[in-house]
């Protein structure tokens, strides 16, 4: 019996997720990293507090850091990172600014501020290397969207009409610069939290929206979802939770699917242990999800979540978009590389 045990453990679907391993990799910031972009299994680009901007030209195992003069205090938690060479940063809140370098981070120029007392940014992501959407926190009850189509070098906000109204008290979260994804050719898709948790999706580049409420804890300004993964209409995970109940296990996680022309949420039978503030598809089933109380694997889209490490302090993961090379980071300088040590 005990033979037969162990070999239905081996053959089981789950069992694949514990081949991820973390590697953590030394580094000489203490700087909180949220804001992380993996280009392909070479290049990988992340930022965070105190100005700070990294860069790796070897999958993540050396990284060089630098503090982008005149914004060292300055909470860098959106990135997006083209190539070695280009890339993209905003900060969080007023004054809101976004800078890019072409020449590896060397300078940084100022494509755009906003000194709204209400602004803050929340992610950034792009369809291509021209076209891109920053998202951020309402102003004036609509949810802040600027637009790229040349790179990131100029950014103009949406009109008025096509920015969805929020919600008293409904916003986004930071946490990992996660909660937005630009996908397929056309595709966006945003996720709220708060007072009201919601998945907005656009068909058209953000000039016209639906939305889905989430069957997931809500109703408090630190509850709400947190983090959206895409690969598919029919593969869609987000994760959240609430950060000042780290260990809170119900209603953190939730599975939405594409049936006809109507999104609906499908029942997670086995959650994450608790808020999670990034979700990210490393196969078209198999995703990781990361928190400030370890990192959780799934292999079946997110029915069933278990356990991949204890370490805590991660704040986000990434899969290179071009490649396999999976990166997170985290607090006081924390990264890891995750191997699949199959």
């Amino acid at each position: 019996m005990k033979l037969l045990t162990a070999i239905l453990l081996l053959l089981s679907p789950y069992a694949f997720g514990q081949q991820l391993v973390l590697h953590s990799v030394p580094t000489n910031t203490d700087a909180t990293f949220r804001g992380l972009s993996v280009v392909d299994n070479k290049v990988a680009w992340v930022s965070g507090t105190k100005g700070t901007v990294g860069k790796s030209l070897d999958g993540g195992q050396t990284w060089k850091f630098d503090f982008i003069k005149g914004f060292e205090k300055a909470d860098f938690r959106s990135l997006y990172g083209f190539d070695a060479l280009n890339a993209v940063v905003a900060s969080t809140g007023a004054p809101a600014v976004i800078l890019r370098t072409s020449d590896g981070g060397v300078h940084w120029n100022v494509v755009y501020k906003n000194e709204d007392t209400a602004v803050f940014f929340d992610g950034v992501d792009f369809w291509n290397i021209n076209e891109g959407m920053i998202y951020g926190d309402p102003i004036d009850g609509r949810m802040l969207l600027l637009r790229t189509k040349d790179g990131g070098r100029t950014w103009n906000a949406l009109p008025r009409e096509s920015r969805p109204e929020l919600e008293k008290g409904e916003a986004s979260f930071a946490a990992s610069g996660t909660g937005i994804r630009c996908v397929k050719e056309n595709k966006l898709i945003i996720v709220t939290g708060g007072a009201e948790s919601r998945f907005f999706i656009s068909e058209d580049k953000g000039h016209c929206f639906n939305f889905v409420r989430a069957p997931i804890i809500k109703g408090q300004s630190t509850t709400g979802i947190f983090s959206v993964a895409y690969s598919s209409d029919t593969a869609i995970v987000v994760v959240g939770g609430d950060y000042k109940n780290e260990t809170q296990r119900k209603d953190n996680v939730c599975v939405v699917r594409l049936h006809g022309d109507t999104y609906r949420w499908h029942n997670v039978l086995a959650p994450t242990r608790g808020y999670r503030e990034c979700v990210e598809f490393i196969t078209e089933s198999k995703l990781v999800a990361a928190g400030p109380t370890g990192i959780d694997v799934t292999t079946d889209t997110g029915v069933h979540w278990q356990p991949l490490s204890d370490e805590q302090g991660y704040h986000v993961i990434r899969k290179s978009r071009k490649g396999n090379l999976i990166i997170a980071a985290g607090s006081k300088g924390k990264i890891a590389v995750l191997v699949d040590d199959k």
